[in-house]
């Protein structure tokens, strides 16, 4: 009896132990055999920390360990493989190197590719552009070569694309007709050149260009749905009137390239919250707009341009305000003043331009949170002196005299 008990109670584990053995994974054979791919053609970076964290720690395909729920970076739904995160993202980690496998493309549920930080090299598979099913590729910070795969931009889900600060090399595909998915567009920080698309996707709400060699002028027709729009830093020309019709913009940067022509009236409004057009060719007048009352933190930067004229009331609401390296002229508005004053407005760089004069008392003591810079203009002497002044404002008080006559001199004849 007594054995039989013993029996009855080691009984359990052993069924325990044998179904457990028996039973078979629940990741499917073709996606185990991918990530089998996937891991061999990439590696942790070698850290000199003992203590630094290695993703492939957990990828044991010896073990029998059940990818879905042991392997570090990997979702499943169903047995198959949905989300795949490849790197740790932490400080410690310095990421992996290798090259991305063609096997990823056999992840065929697969709705997330994140690539973290690292030195992958190598070209984007073009099978990727075969996985209807993703909704965001990440692929940043690492060294990717070659030309996008024009099949990515035909997904039909894609949500976000990023595939900055890399190497990436030829020009940006054109949008496809009817794929209205794509709301977040980054490819700054690369190799990219030729023209912009014709075309965006009509639903980009973000799109980042940023730090490529892009020619030519801007697109007629933008996404009216764009709030962040970056291209700084390319070689783009011409007019930028195409961005009145953005009315949901909040951040734009198109400093360091050639723009020209005026600035739309329309671009001035309480929503947006930076507007970064410096190091351009833009001319005419500060647009004619009522002040509005811009949102904590705003920035405007139309520094190193040639625009002219008396500065209007439009930026009196802006908290950080560079006009510096202009041709304006004339008295700056009673109402900037009283911004910095109040400490409304923290930063007012107007250096370098024809002004004539600031409504200020001579020695007034500004807020310590506050910058004013008003050297190098048609004034004797700056009635807030030069303390405030950055290093490349130079040490010159004020402009020789015969260059603001000459300045007088063409704004009448001008006006004739």
């Amino acid at each position: 009896m007594a054995k039989r008990c013993r029996f009855l109670l080691f009984l359990p584990l052993v069924l325990f132990s044998f179904f457990t053995s028996a039973s078979p994974l629940s990741i499917t054979k073709s996606d185990f055999a991918a990530l089998r791919e996937i891991k061999n053609s990439l590696t942790d970076v070698p850290s000199s920390s003992a203590a630094a964290t290695r993703f492939f720690s957990s990828w044991d395909f010896s073990s029998g360990a059940d990818p879905c729920t042991s392997f570090t970076g990997v979702t499943c739904f169903s047995s198959r493989v949905t989300i795949l995160s490849l790197g740790t993202g932490l400080s410690d980690s310095r990421g992996l190197a290798g090259t991305l496998s063609p096997a990823i493309a056999k992840l065929t549920e697969l709705s997330q590719l994140i690539l973290f930080s690292g030195i992958v090299t190598g070209p984007i598979p073009s099978r990727l552009g075969n996985l209807r099913n993703l909704k965001v590729i990440s692929l940043t910070n690492n060294r990717l070569t070659g030309e996008i795969p024009p099949g990515i931009f035909n997904l039909p889900n894609l949500h976000t694309l990023d595939l900055s600060h890399n190497q990436l090399s030829g020009r940006i595909p054109p949008a496809t007709p009817g794929l209205n998915q794509l709301k977040v567009l980054i490819l700054s920080n690369n190799q990219l050149l030729g023209k912009l698309p014709s075309t965006f996707w009509d639903q980009l709400l973000h799109m980042d260009l940023s730090n490529n060699y892009i020619t030519g002028t801007l697109p007629e027709k933008m996404p009216s749905e764009l709030r962040y729009l970056s291209v700084s830093n390319n070689r783009l020309w011409g007019p930028i009137d195409g961005l009145e019709s953005l009315s949901e913009l909040a951040y734009l940067d198109l400093s360091m390239n050639r723009f020209s022509g005026p600035i739309p009236n329309t671009l001035f409004r309480p929503g947006i919250t930076s507007m970064l057009l410096q190091r351009n060719n833009l001319s005419g007048l500060v647009p004619q707009s009522p002040p509005w009352s811009y949102v904590a933190g705003s920035t405007f930067d139309l520094s190193h341009n040639f625009l002219t004229g008396e500065l209007t009331p439009a930026l009196i609401g802006v908290e950080t305000l560079f006009l510096n390296n202009n041709r304006l002229n004339g008295l700056v508005p009673e109402g900037y003043a009283q911004s910095v004053k109040s400490g409304t407005m923290k930063t007012l760089y107007l250096q370098h331009n024809y002004i004539t004069g600031f409504p200020i008392e001579e020695g007034y003591v500004l807020p310590e949170t506050t910058a004013v810079c008003l050297s190098y203009n048609c004034m004797e002497e700056p009635p807030l002196g030069m303390a405030a002044c950055p290093a490349s404002a130079g040490d010159q008080i004020s402009r020789p005299a015969y260059q603001c006559a000459a300045s007088r001199y063409h704004n009448s004849s001008s006006m004739v």
